[in-house]
């Protein structure tokens, strides 16, 4: 059904879709629950999110420490560099990063797992973002993870200075977070 490609966090995956293609349009398969569960992982989402940003937005990053959620993320319209961070203490790849570009022209879709933060950048005029959640949001335990800590070193390709929410902008540290064992 689809391509897999694989990232230097082994959890993180990168899903490429089969499209079918002519002068009419195109038609693909965005979904299907026996195949992300025999190739990806075993989970169950529960929650769709539709997300709308202008040009140069950076949203993120977020995780919830309660209700934790693993995302599965493609984008509809324009084009994002998208992120995740891991922050399970026990894992090798702890405080590192992936990033990759999600467009509606490459139909791209990331799968981040429970226990990371997950943020992007828009790098078209705007861009539209569905993802699917495998657990609830829960605003009393999100927590937001500094789009700019020196010490995670994300390489956002900033086109110009990115607009941020207040939260976004106060975000904490690696060192400071609350993080997953």
């Amino acid at each position: 059904m689809m391509n897999i490609i694989h990232t230097n966090i082994a959890d993180v995956k990168i899903l490429e879709p089969k499209v079918l293609s002519d002068e009419r349009g195109f038609f693909m398969e965005t979904f299907r629950n026996e195949w992300f569960r025999s190739h990806i992982c075993d989970r169950t989402f529960v929650q769709e999110n539709h997300s709308q940003s202008a040009a140069h937005v950076l949203r993120g990053l977020h995780y919830q420490t309660e209700n934790t959620q693993g995302k599965l993320v493609r984008v509809v319209f324009g084009c994002v560099f998208d992120v995740a961070v891991d922050l399970r203490r026990s894992s090798p790849t702890f405080g590192h990063w992936v990033g990759w570009e999600l467009s509606a022209k490459n139909k791209y879709q990331l799968w981040i797992p429970e226990g990371f933060a997950h943020g992007f950048y828009v790098l078209s005029d705007g861009a539209e973002l569905v993802y699917k959640c495998t657990d609830y949001y829960n605003p009393q335990s999100e927590h937001t993870l500094l789009w700019n800590d020196e010490t995670i070193g994300i390489h956002w390709p900033l086109k110009s200075p990115p607009r941020l929410q207040t939260k976004d902008a106060a975000g904490k540290t690696l060192a400071e977070a609350v993080l997953f064992d």
